[in-house]
């Protein structure tokens, strides 16, 4: 768990795996968008509407893993102190706050044609919501705490509000079963997909990719976090001599 709690060994591992990460998933994204819209069939229910899904699911995917992420990393702050830990939350929660935006947007888009309406307070959507304001207060948090908390880190109290609103993550995936939904339910289990084949496969391309290209950034933000610290470090030497 500590291996890369030494900054200068994870730049080592950073630097070269963030342009792999970046361009393997940005090509398969632009590949299964393409292959989504040009290759697949319109459904028979949703008709042309249905390929929205390509970005609407990696997108939900993202939104929560994301702040998985940051319960994992508060985990790690707040048990074993790691020292990369707040800087791995802080760098999670503006690209998981992106991911949840774009779903709410995705999500709204596609209701319009298929429910005949932008938006119901229904558990899927509502809780979706939540999540993005969690992210909000995370970052407004970490913001405000970075400054006082060494190498660019968060607070406990930025670390606590990330791993108590992780209780919000089994709601989103579980609430349209627990509550009757416009938003229909879970497409794709251990069990299968209730989604056809013929529509399902670029979706692959989409979710790997999109899920690359989330690493990537966030690489790039720990980096850059750091860089940040190290400058600021710096120049209190300076000011002190």
């Amino acid at each position: 768990m500590h291996a890369f709690a030494n900054p200068t060994r994870f730049l080592s591992i950073a630097r070269p795996l963030t342009p792999w990460l970046f361009w393997i998933g940005l090509a398969l994204l632009i590949a299964g968008c393409v292959f989504g819209l040009i290759l697949t069939p319109a459904d028979y229910l949703q008709g042309e509407t249905v390929r929205i899904l390509y970005i609407h699911v990696p997108a939900a995917w993202l939104g929560m893993a994301g702040w998985s992420g940051i319960a994992i990393a508060a985990i790690m702050q707040l048990v074993w102190r790691h020292p990369l830990a707040a800087i791995a939350g802080r760098a999670v929660a503006a690209p998981g706050a992106l991911f949840t935006a774009i779903c709410l947007i995705t999500g709204s888009i596609w209701g319009r044609p298929t429910w005949g309406t932008w938006w119901e307070w229904d558990g899927r959507m509502t809780s979706m919501l939540v999540l993005f304001f969690l992210y909000l207060g995370y970052i407004a948090l970490a913001n405000a705490s970075a400054g006082n908390n060494g190498a660019g880190g968060v607070s406990r109290v930025a670390a606590i509000f990330g791993l108590v609103g992780a209780v919000n993550i089994p709601i989103i995936n579980r609430s349209v079963v627990w509550w009757n939904s416009l938003h229909q339910g879970p497409s794709i289990t251990l069990r299968g997909s209730t989604i056809d084949g013929s529509i399902l496969w670029p979706l692959a391309f989409t979710l790997i990719g999109f899920s690359l290209w989330f690493a990537a950034i966030v690489l790039m933000r720990m980096r850059a976090i750091l860089a940040e610290t190290k400058v600021e470090a710096r120049m209190q030497r300076l000011a002190r001599g």
